[in-house]
């Protein structure tokens, strides 16, 4: 069954401009929030050059008060309370990269 509490944004394999990829982000976000049933966004910036993942993140850094939590995909544990309280409100006991150190991942949790 597919969780209707976790969207997931695949930025960093669409061949998008920084631009475009950052627009996305925000427009997904936005409706996200607005609609009120996600509760999370798990973005894959891919293991690139890190470009991507430094710019989802910056933009993330700017949206200050907006979110409950950004958790880096290497900070995706067990250990990190946001990330358990985040997989618990959004019932994610299956997500292979918990655990695993994924850079090339960004959580957001909506409020």
């Amino acid at each position: 069954m597919k969780n209707q509490k976790l969207k997931i944004l695949d930025i960093g394999h669409s061949n998008h401009s920084l631009e475009k990829a950052l627009s996305l982000l925000e427009t997904t976000v936005s409706q996200s929030a607005f609609e009120g049933r996600i509760h999370a966004i798990k973005i894959v910036t891919g293991h690139g050059s890190g470009k991507l993942r430094g710019a989802v993140r910056d933009w993330c850094k700017d949206q200050d008060g907006r979110f409950q939590a950004v958790i880096h995909g290497e900070d995706y544990n067990m250990f990190n309370k946001d990330a358990a309280d985040m997989r618990a409100d959004c019932n994610l006991r299956n997500d292979p990269d918990f655990g695993r150190g994924n850079r090339a991942v960004t959580y957001i949790w909506l409020w």
